[in-house]
């Protein structure tokens, strides 16, 4: 056994034990990664107790809507819709019409279809009409979705919120790679691009913080609107 496996199996066996004991999957959640996998999507979707976190802040922020931009199944959607109160609201971006469709069913079963709307198309064409709309602003903004667009994400985040909004960013990190200054790799060059525009907006106050788990080593970016 290398020793990068026995991290993996280390960093795994944790998280399990953690899940297990503070954010025990239900019959909608464990519904939700089935029929994800019965379908053939990626298996990217957020941690177990990535995904309560994700809830926790929500919840802490006092959230009455929330924007997240990339569906994939539908997982993280449940977590962040159950943590709205009566009559709040979640819209998800997603590209993909199939995912799109999974994702609908999957809220509907765990009794979400209507305070999650499901929203199908690039989500660079999909949050103007928002913003047309007049959307928002939003009290937290989830983004998981093409890492190559996670500065114009963060922009559209910062068009569609207000002070005292929170805005996440998934897999930052990015096994390390996020300090290759010269790759060529588009999701780690727009997870940089997208590090240095949260450090020079000064509407923006950020920190980000490095995970290991069943999804090996990334990290999330959390940014509050202060102007």
């Amino acid at each position: 056994m290398t020793q990068e496996t026995h991290d993996q199996d280390r960093w795994s066996a944790v998280d399990a034990y953690v899940t297990d004991l503070l954010c025990p999957a239900d019959e909608a959640l464990t519904a939700a990664l089935a029929a994800s996998d019965e379908a053939g999507l990626p298996q990217i979707a957020v941690a177990a107790n990535q995904g309560k976190l994700l809830h926790l802040l929500a919840r802490i922020q006092g959230a009455r809507t929330i924007l997240e931009i990339g569906t994939l199944g539908g997982y993280s959607s449940i977590w962040l819709a159950r943590a709205l109160p009566e009559g709040g609201r979640l819209v998800t971006l997603e590209y993909s019409p199939a995912h799109a469709e999974v994702a609908r069913r999957n809220l509907a079963r765990a009794g979400l279809e209507a305070v999650a709307e499901v929203r199908t198309g690039a989500a660079l064409d999909t949050l103007p009409e928002l913003e047309a709309e007049g959307a928002g602003p939003f009290d937290l903004v989830f983004v998981d979705a093409d890492k190559k667009n996670n500065p114009h994400y963060v922009e559209w985040a910062l068009r569609l919120t207000r002070p005292g909004s929170v805005i996440v960013v998934d897999n930052v990190v990015r096994g390390g790679t996020v300090l290759d200054t010269g790759t060529a790799d588009e999701a780690t060059r727009g997870t940089r691009d997208m590090f240095d525009l949260v450090a020079r907006d000064p509407r923006l106050d950020a920190t980000a913080f490095q995970t290991v788990g069943t999804k090996g080593y990334d990290g999330m970016l959390v940014a509050r609107v202060v102007s």
